[in-house]
Order: structure tokens, then C-alpha cells, then sequence
């Protein structure tokens, strides 16, 4: 299993191939392919490669899905005793991207496509079926 630790909008998220992240708002339209070059760790077939900050020629190709809003924060302020009170509410903007592939160098070390292939190949186990006799 291979994954990368990337940093966008301010935060470090870990990320796999063939699956989806939400992550702050990115300036790109649904169904676009993102490429984000901010990789500060990657590991791969038990080999880690560590950036000082960033690893040179590491890229994680991704397809933005769609733009939402997250779920609403409310922010309750309360002076006892004073009668003063402060309600606000905020929905932080959000992107859902979808990890293709994480590549160093120009080689595809992970892709979506090659880790959906692999479960597929495995043989798949029937669950035994009981009868039971109600009286």
C-alpha cells in the first residue's frame, strides 16, 4: 500500500490512490484534473522518501469532484450575568478531490486503477448457508 502526506490549504493530509479527500476550496471546475506538487512524504512498497520540505519531482494527480459546503460550525458567546450573548454560524467551502495516482520523477509509483485491480483478482469466499427447522 502506498501513500503520500501532501500539504494543501494550510493543512498536512495523508492520501492513497483511489480515494477521496475533502479539502479546502481549490479554484478549479468539477470533473478537472488537479495536480498538486506540495509532497512532503512519500512511502512505497515499505521505501520512504522524505522531503526537506518538499520532495523535487513528486506530484499526486487527482480529479476534482465536486465543490460543497461542510457542515455548519456554530461560534456561541456568553457573558453570565451580563445579558450578553453572541450567536454565528459558519459553513467552510469545500472541495472533494479523488486521488488517481502518485508519481515521482515522471513514474506512476500508485494508481487508483492498479489498487482496484489487485481485490478484484483475489478469489472470492462463498459464506456457507444454514437451514434452520422453526417448530
Amino acid at each position: 500500500m502506498s501513500y503520500a502526506i501532501i500539504e494543501t490549504g494550510g493543512k498536512q493530509l495523508r492520501v492513497e490512490p483511489g480515494r477521496f479527500y475533502d479539502i479546502e476550496l481549490l479554484p478549479v471546475e468539477p470533473e478537472e484534473q488537479v495536480t498538486i506538487e506540495r509532497v512532503l512524504l512519500v512511502q512505497h512498497d515499505g521505501e520512504v522518501t522524505i522531503g526537506q520540505p518538499f520532495i523535487e519531482g513528486a506530484t499526486i494527480e487527482g480529479t476534482v469532484m465536486r465543490h460543497f459546503r461542510d457542515r455548519k460550525i456554530i461560534v456561541y458567546k456568553m457573558k453570565p450575568k451580563k445579558k450578553t450573548r453572541k450567536k454565528r454560524g459558519h459553513r467552510q467551502e469545500v472541495t472533494r478531490l479523488m486521488v488517481n495516482s502518485i508519481s515521482m520523477n515522471g513514474s506512476v509509483l500508485a494508481a487508483a486503477n492498479a489498487q482496484t485491480s489487485t481485490s478484484e483478482e483475489a478469489p472470492a469466499t462463498e459464506v456457507p448457508t444454514v437451514e434452520v427447522e422453526v417448530l
